[in-house]
């Protein structure tokens, strides 16, 4: 299935999950007062979320004077992409990585790690730009935003939905089938949390793929980006990253973090080999 409408689908899946919960509750204003807090919080979040995400991982933002090599391949880049210029920034840190943020390609901004600088030559750092630049032209922080504006509205809406099951509970309501729709509704407020972080991670998963599929065409081949996730999965566990977070794990080529296997349902990134197989047979 296209990625694009992967997207599409789970954010839908998404709205369903809010529709039902809000039918739970019993009534539309409490849905809407709480879809209203969720959205003012993340359009703040997603407003500033450049500056945010440079504070939160320590990147420092530099010009042509500073690192004129890696200003001059993303200056390259994003003409070739169809893009202004972005932000360029490095952080200082020895594991390899590199993320894009900014609410619009007209306030992106583009990092890098000093230990990717170290690791990759400059075709595998090529592929790694293009990659981030694809994130920006796709504007996949907007999507991510709207993941996320879904998902706290589901939790809101999860532990609201919780609280009525059971003052309806204590009340006696529906004595019929009280028991029954009292743990109908514990269940659901329980597992709709845990089916909007399985949607919001898969959303961030398609988007990957999209990225490095964009990232190949930007830079003219795929081979580099290929090599370069290779070498960043080599050294994944071995350098531990200082400066990511869980809030900023979702922003990185790779997963700065180190993921279990329970844990790759929650994975915000695909199995790197699979991406560098995927790559690697590609024909640009």
């Amino acid at each position: 299935m296209d990625n694009r409408i992967k997207t599409c689908l789970l954010l839908t899946g998404m709205a369903v999950i809010i529709m039902t919960l809000g039918q739970i509750i019993g009534g539309s204003q409490g849905l809407i007062i709480a879809f209203i807090i969720a959205l003012v919080t993340n359009i703040g979040v997603y407003w500033f979320s450049a500056s945010l995400v440079l504070a939160k991982t320590r990147a420092r933002v530099v010009g042509p004077a500073d690192a004129p090599d890696l200003y001059k391949l993303v200056e390259h880049l994003a003409g070739r992409a169809g893009l202004p210029t972005p932000k360029v920034a490095i952080v200082d840190d020895p594991a390899p990585n590199a993320f894009a943020t900014g609410r619009n390609p007209q306030n992106a901004v583009v990092a890098v790690t000093t230990g990717l600088l170290k690791l990759v030559n400059r075709e595998e750092l090529a592929g790694v730009l293009g990659h981030e630049l694809a994130h920006v032209k796709h504007r996949d922080i907007l999507i991510g935003s709207v993941a996320a504006v879904m998902a706290t509205v589901i939790m809101f809406l999860a532990n609201m939905a919780k609280f009525a099951s059971l003052f309806s509970g204590f009340r006696g309501d529906n004595r019929r089938g009280g028991a029954g729709n009292l743990l109908a509704g514990i269940l659901l407020a329980v597992l709709a949390p845990l089916a909007a972080l399985l949607i919001q991670a898969a959303i961030s998963r398609s988007r990957e793929y999209l990225a490095d599929d964009g990232g190949a065409d930007i830079a003219g081949s795929s081979l580099g980006l290929a090599s370069a996730l290779d070498k960043l999965q080599r050294s994944q566990g071995r350098i531990p990253m200082a400066s990511a977070s869980p809030e900023t794990a979702s922003l990185y080529i790779v997963n700065p973090l180190s993921v279990s296997t329970f844990k790759n349902l929650f994975s915000t990134h695909p199995p790197t080999e699979e991406r560098i197989n995927r790559l690697r047979g590609m024909t640009i």
